[in-house]
């Protein structure tokens, strides 16, 4: 395992910092520089939330299945015309008493209903947890960025990315499930990242050590060595299953992660000297990964559905919850296990069938370009009104408009060509990590040409985006023992395109808030005719 990179002494002598100190300054950078990012993303996630006040697309479903879960433990049905009702005075709003039918698991609706519970039936009530964890994300993907890159300013510089990335922002200001389906799979990813340089070390320390103090390869030692518990691949497994949890893309990040972990277990075993490293792995170390993931997982996962199993089965509770005692099931098992089996049959057939035309669905060969964002919420304040000045002639726009930062993912696109350049050929296990979450975000969508989806389930993999962009800038700034005049050029070049995706990140900040902006003004930032 390479050792974290630390400034130059030069550095610290030029900024006046004794030599003594700049080692224990780094450390405090290591934590200071990514909550420091965190704390502005947060600022950003958190102002003026509660702004647009009213139900902005699907928060139509989600902020009141989530009212209903945490109050009674299972979704209720509710009437077609409450969402004014429930803007105009929350506390005058009945829960209903009948079960609502709905297509995603619970997890999701727990998390924004922890908000609610918080800070009552409000649109910042129901959008204060998604802004809570698109923050921490942010402070998350520092720190992984760093473990991945061994370099605290690239992985500050990852998480930054994300924290003014316009879709980032949007997802975590609306209380939609997606966001919270991305922290949970970026905190799996960053769980494996520890346990991998955890189970490296372990073999490491196995190996024999010569006379001059190095560690020898042994093969014997590589093949058969053990690794023990392995407690953060179990937390892995823990955050995958509330992934699962959240929306069953879950389980396809889980296989993606799985094959990843295996493979770098492989990996350690071959650098440690096996001659037959896979085979050592599939002895040693598959069934242990297996065990440590999947069936967590889908314990996680059974659990999620705790309110719903404990609901009455006298039709009084959960929606299905009375299947098996009406339809009968196998006498060996739970009634509650066969009405959610038929539950979870019935949500697949649902989702397999969805082909009905949106407004704002979109292939995802689109999705890298932006071509067709999500526009949650639109209005046109006339002059004099709701921030629209009164000397406009016409009236203003008012939208939220679930649309990447431009230049970020555009530059994302070249960083994810380079990244497969560096996995394929140079055999850098840190571009296959990134290639694999996007892969696991992004490919299976690919199955569903005809099934009705949408831009903003990218957020998934933003964060990952966002690393192999911070990746493609380290090697622009130049390997170790590059020239001056070539650090200087790759100096520049990376600031000002980190410049340049900052200022447009401004330059959309009002589509993304729901600013109120002159109509001219509007169409100068439809930059793309797919996007009105």
């Amino acid at each position: 395992m390479p050792p974290y990179a630390r400034p130059s002494g030069q550095l610290w002598a030029a900024l006046g910092v004794p030599a003594d100190a700049g080692g224990a300054l780094g450390r405090v950078l290591a934590w200071l520089g990514p909550v420091l990012i965190a704390l502005v993303a947060g600022v950003l996630r958190f102002w003026h939330l509660g702004r647009p006040k009213a139900v902005i697309f699907d928060e139509t479903y989600y902020a009141k299945d989530a009212w209903a879960t945490i109050r009674q433990g299972y979704e209720a049905s509710w009437p077609k015309d409450v969402d004014k009702s429930i803007i105009a005075n929350p506390d005058g709003v009945a829960l209903p008493l009948d079960p609502g039918y709905v297509v995603h698991p619970p997890v999701g609706k727990w998390v924004i209903g922890l908000g609610e519970w918080m800070f009552g039936f409000t649109p910042f009530g129901w959008r204060f947890m998604t802004a809570l964890l698109g923050t921490l994300s942010v402070l998350m993907l520092c720190r992984i960025g760093r473990r991945l890159f061994r370099s605290t300013f690239l992985g500050c510089l990852a998480g930054a990315l994300l924290a003014v990335d316009g879709l980032h922002l949007v997802m975590s200001r609306t209380a939609l499930l997606d966001l919270v389906l991305m922290f949970f799979v970026l905190a799996a990813f960053g769980c494996l990242l520890i346990d991998r340089d955890l189970a490296r070390a372990r073999l490491a320390a196995a190996l024999p050590v010569d006379e001059e103090g190095r560690t020898r390869p042994d093969a014997l030692i590589a093949e058969t060595t053990r690794l023990g518990l392995r407690p953060w691949r179990i937390a892995a497994g823990v955050c995958l299953g509330l992934a699962f949890g959240t929306k069953w893309n879950g389980l396809v990040v889980l296989a993606f992660f799985g094959v990843l972990t295996v493979l770098w277990d492989a990996a350690s075993r071959r650098v440690a000297g096996a001659g037959t490293p896979y085979l050592a792995m599939l002895r040693r170390d598959a069934l242990p990964a297996f065990s440590s993931v999947v069936p967590v997982a889908l314990l996680v996962y059974v659990l999620s559905w705790t309110g719903w199993i404990l609901s009455p089965a006298n039709g009084k509770g959960g929606y299905f919850r009375d299947w098996a005692a009406k339809q009968g099931g196998p006498a060996w098992l739970p009634d509650w296990l066969t009405s959610l089996w038929h539950y979870e049959t019935e949500v697949y057939k649902f989702h397999v069938g969805l082909t009905e035309g949106h407004t704002y669905e979109s292939n995802p060969w689109s999705w890298l370009v932006l071509g067709r964002p999500v526009s949650y919420f639109y209005e046109s304040p006339a002059p004099g009104t709701d921030g629209c000045p009164a000397s406009e002639t016409a009236k203003c726009a008012r939208e939220v408009l679930a649309l990447g930062t431009p230049l970020l993912w555009w530059t994302a696109c070249f960083a994810l060509l380079y990244v497969l350049w560096r996995w394929a050929f140079r055999r850098d296990w840190r571009a296959g990590a990134i290639a694999c979450g996007v892969a696991a975000g992004y490919l299976p969508w690919f199955n569903y040409q005809e099934r009705t989806i949408f831009f903003f389930y990218a957020v998934v993999f933003v964060p990952y985006l966002c690393l192999a962009v911070a990746m493609m800038i380290g090697a622009l700034l130049g390997p170790a023992g590059s020239s001056e005049r070539r650090r200087a050029l790759g100096a520049i070049t990376a600031g000002v395109l980190v410049l340049l995706i900052i200022w447009n990140f401004i330059y959309f900040w009002p589509l993304y808030t729901g600013e109120t902006l002159p109509m001219d003004s509007w169409r100068n930032r439809m930059w793309l005719d797919t996007w009105v």
